[in-house]
């Protein structure tokens, strides 16, 4: 029993690991085009640039998929959203198996991109307003979790179809299936209590609240989001008023933060960077990406045990220094041709460990939690298309950058951008380690200093 009143039961557990799977598409269509890439590239011959397309056109459908949607969560629930985007992923993965032309293939993983940018924000958003806040940290981080998993199990999906006939049609069809896992789990669950309530369906918010949380204060709890929203509306009948444009910027930032200090150049191009550090071949360099993506799930674990006991910012701290680290070890390491070969993987490995239990999880767990409610799916849905915004940049000018300014000052770029997220973190980023989410609303309301919460 918590302090709340509150006991962690058998259903919010069930819908919090349902609601996560989300992050096993989003990890998974990651993952799966870094191996993929070797082997389309033996089907058409492809430029950097040409790569660089049929990579970052996922990140263009999530753009808009992450754009359209944050009303439509708004009008139509969290539930309804993470259904339909089940749905376009089966469609978008069986596309690319059947892809004739890389073209076509560009449009096929558009398509499915679409579906990436709807579930990177709804799923956190669903998270975060079932979970109590004394372990919010924790249910959010499942998200992160399941990504990890998903670029993991992508990773093995690529090594078992590596010498396959077909093999990178059977590795980009193969995300039909985590797909389909989503699309029957959430069936069975409700929409959150917070958007009911939101939508005047106070009745049914209770019933799912005494699910989900073993508590007496139901009543009590519905009563203080029913205020929160008042105070919201009371101003003005705008949406979105001044004092919420503070935690939109925040959340972009995050975003930017998240991105633009490298992790999608590992994730997408782990295989190609391995190479380029001296691995002779496809196959070597998928097992050395396999063991990249078993530390970057291992240390999710880190974040889902620590956020909630130690807070976000301090572990915010901790892995961008090893991050830093890590870019100007590889950037080095890149300079000493073959013997750098081993301390290029151990940067990498530095650098995925430090990320996984830092960056990666909490920038989702902060972002669906400091927005207000009212705005809580146009919100995070600005953020999470800024996060796919920022994520085509960096990805589609990778490869270009390495052949005009080389490997090792690429990568110092990354380590500049890390020294200038730790000092976004420390001025403007709130510590919201066991605050309620009405809490978080009600310090931006009042102008309370991020530094300060």
């Amino acid at each position: 029993m918590t302090k709340t009143g509150r006991t962690i039961n058998f259903t919010l557990i069930m819908v919090a690991i349902t609601a996560s799977l989300g992050g096993l598409l989003s990890g998974f269509d990651m993952g799966v085009i870094s191996g993929a890439l070797l082997y389309i590239n033996e089907t058409w011959e492809l430029s950097s640039v040409e790569q660089g397309w049929l990579v970052s056109s996922a990140i263009v459908g999530s753009i808009i998929g992450a754009a359209a949607n944050g009303y439509l969560a708004d009008i139509y629930g969290r539930k309804k959203i993470i259904i339909a985007t089940a749905l376009i992923f089966i469609v978008g993965s069986i596309m690319c198996g059947y892809a004739h032309t890389a073209g076509w293939l560009m449009f096929s993983r558009i398509i499915i991109g679409i579906a990436v940018g709807m579930i990177s924000f709804v799923a956190p958003i669903y998270l975060s307003e079932i979970a109590p806040e004394k372990i919010r940290g924790t249910l959010v981080s499942l998200y992160q979790l399941a990504l990890t998993a998903g670029i993991l199990l992508s990773y093995l999906i690529n090594r078992i179809f590596a010498n396959a006939e077909y093999n990178w049609r059977w590795m980009l069809a193969s995300g039909a299936l985590p797909a389909i896992i989503l699309l029957v789990g959430i069936l069975f669950l409700h929409d959150t209590p917070r958007w009911l309530i939101s939508k005047g369906k106070i009745d049914e918010a209770k019933e799912v609240f005494k699910k989900i949380y073993n508590t007496d204060k139901v009543d009590t709890q519905v009563k203080e989001i029913q205020k929160t929203m008042e105070g919201s509306n009371k101003k003005s009948k705008v949406s979105i008023q001044k004092w919420m444009l503070v935690p939109i910027f925040v959340g972009v930032g995050l975003m930017f933060v998240q991105i633009c200090t490298g992790i999608n150049t590992i994730i997408y191009f782990a295989p190609t960077i391995f190479k380029l550090a001296g691995f002779a071949d496809n196959i070597g360099a998928i097992y050395a990406t396999i063991g990249i993506g078993v530390v970057n799930f291992l240390m999710t674990f880190v974040a889902i045990a620590y956020t909630d006991k130690f807070g976000r910012k301090p572990l915010l701290y901790i892995g961008l220094s090893g991050m830093l680290i890590s870019m100007l070890t590889l950037s080095w390491g890149f300079t000493l041709g073959e013997a750098g070969k081993w301390l290029a993987v151990i940067s990498l490995v530095v650098y995925i460990a430090s990320f996984a239990m830092s960056l990666g999880p909490i920038c989702w767990i902060m972002v669906s939690e400091i927005m207000p409610l009212k705005i809580r799916g146009f919100a995070m849905s600005a953020a999470t298309a800024s996060n796919f915004i920022f994520n085509s940049i960096i990805v589609f000018s990778f490869l270009p950058l390495l052949d005009i300014i080389g490997k090792n000052n690429t990568f110092l770029i990354f380590g500049f951008t890390i020294i200038l997220s730790l000092f976004f973190v420390y001025f403007f980023v709130p510590e919201t380690k066991g605050i309620s989410l009405e809490k978080i609303e009600d310090n931006w309301r009042k102008h309370v200093s991020p530094r300060k919460f």
